[in-house]
């Protein structure tokens, strides 16, 4: 096994084996991540929920109120006049049978997909490409809509959708190293709620079991929950 490099060994060094104040812990995160890019702030949460049950699974969207700082690359499915709308918006792709025939192919250009509900029959054949990469449209998550426009303002203003994974793990990012820590937080506040917010019928016993927050090339660090809930924000 490879030693760790010298960067990686200096911020783990400055890692207590504790639970950290959020703000102590954004701040900590954000400070080791001294890579040569902008990296990106992500939370891990591991709830007490088994989501192979339906009454315990975990699909949901949050609005980061800080946004993601990342320009995200926005596919459409759809046909006729709203093909004009979703390009007026901003969408990266848009397109109807033809798009979802090159999505079947393989190609996947794009962070999320949007797709009107005349297109869903066309959609759900490519349940088995955009599955397994969380990217098949659902009404529920606002990505099967009428509003294309609206949808696409939103997920480009820092709307994300997320997943409980097969764990019973949420990952989501909340930012980048180049937010301040107050803005950092904000937006790991605003994950926090969504997933109490959503919290399944069927979850029985402790619900958040452990949250860590680390970058794309830092050590993580432990978020005190209870801290992390108990906070307020003047409007």
């Amino acid at each position: 096994m490879k030693p760790l490099p010298k960067r990686l060994r200096a911020a783990a060094a400055a890692i207590e084996p504790r639970t950290y104040a959020p703000l102590e812990a954004v701040a900590l995160v954000k400070s080791n991540a001294t890579a040569k890019f902008d990296e990106t702030l992500e939370a891990h949460v591991r709830l007490g929920i088994d989501p192979k049950y339906t009454d315990q699974q975990l699909r949901t969207t949050v609005a980061l109120p800080k946004g993601t700082g990342r320009n995200i690359r926005i596919a459409v499915i759809t046909r006729g006049e709203k093909v004009a709308e979703a390009k007026a918006a901003g969408a990266h792709l848009v397109g109807d049978e033809e798009l979802v025939d090159t999505i079947a192919a393989g190609a996947m250009d794009f962070d999320l997909l949007i797709a009107s509900p005349d297109m869903m029959p066309k959609v759900a054949k490519l349940g088995r490409v955009l599955g397994p990469r969380g990217l098949m449209p659902n009404p529920k998550t606002g990505t099967v809509t009428t509003d294309l426009a609206g949808a696409i303002a939103e997920f480009k203003a820092g709307k994300l959708e997320f997943r409980a994974d097969r764990s019973g793990i949420v990952h989501v990012q909340f930012g980048k190293a180049s937010f301040s820590p107050e803005d950092l937080l904000k937006n790991l506040k605003a994950v926090q709620e969504t997933v109490d917010r959503n919290k399944p019928s069927g979850a029985k016993g402790r619900y958040w079991k452990s949250l860590y927050i680390t970058s794309t090339m830092g050590p993580s660090v432990e978020v005190d929950v209870s801290a992390l809930q108990g906070l307020e924000f003047e409007e």
